[in-house]
């Protein structure tokens, strides 16, 4: 059975938590690490709250967000890779995890634009 975007983010809300006391303990980088705890966590933090929204417009604002917090998540990821902070292996997984994230919820944002404009 396919994982809801809410248990996606959730799973990778985790990854990233696992990866910032990586980070920290193994190669002692802290600036990076609390960045991409804070967009990386904050994917899964405003999909939860889409799912209490008021309205269309606010579910699609939370959306939003979502989708900006996982295109910096990507772009801490890709730093962090190209800095030899992580290796090509340890980025591959989670940054195609962020990248499927994201266009699930460019698909959300799309999708519900096309019903709020009719």
């Amino acid at each position: 059975m396919e994982k809801t975007i809410e248990e996606k983010s959730f799973d990778f809300a985790i990854r990233i938590v696992k990866l910032k006391d990586y980070l920290i303990t193994e190669r002692k980088e802290f600036d990076l690490s609390r960045q991409i705890l804070r967009s990386g966590t904050s994917i899964g933090a405003n999909v939860s709250e889409a799912q209490q929204a008021q309205s269309q417009a606010d579910f699609l604002n939370k959306i939003n967000i979502a989708l900006k917090e996982a295109a910096e998540t990507k772009y801490w990821l890709r730093l962090l890779k190209s800095t030899n902070k992580l290796t090509e292996k340890e980025t591959e997984s989670i940054l195609s995890e962020c990248i499927e994230i994201e266009k699930i919820l460019y698909s959300i944002v799309r999708t519900t634009k096309n019903k709020l404009d009719k």
